[in-house]
């Protein structure tokens, strides 16, 4: 049996760091294709955040940009 290929990906623009962790309990280090495992857990926790400024140069929550009053004036 072939492993499986796996990849996680995130829609929209701007630089981000993300990490992931899993934690497998009643889990051998390698599992067994076909053989049967009981009482397994996986526990798997994703975090990504933005690093950047957003591609259209917004800064803040409500997208008024840097500069700018509650209007949006300069």
């Amino acid at each position: 049996m072939e492993e499986p290929r796996t990849a996680v990906r995130f829609p929209g623009t701007g630089k981000r760091t993300s990490t992931s962790r899993s934690e497998r309990t009643n889990l051998p280090g390698e599992v067994v294709a076909g053989k049967e495992y009981r009482d397994a857990l996986i526990v798997y926790r994703l975090a990504t955040r933005h690093t950047g400024l957003p591609d259209d140069g917004r800064d803040d929550e409500d997208g008024a940009g840097a500069g700018t009053d509650s209007r949006g004036v300069t």
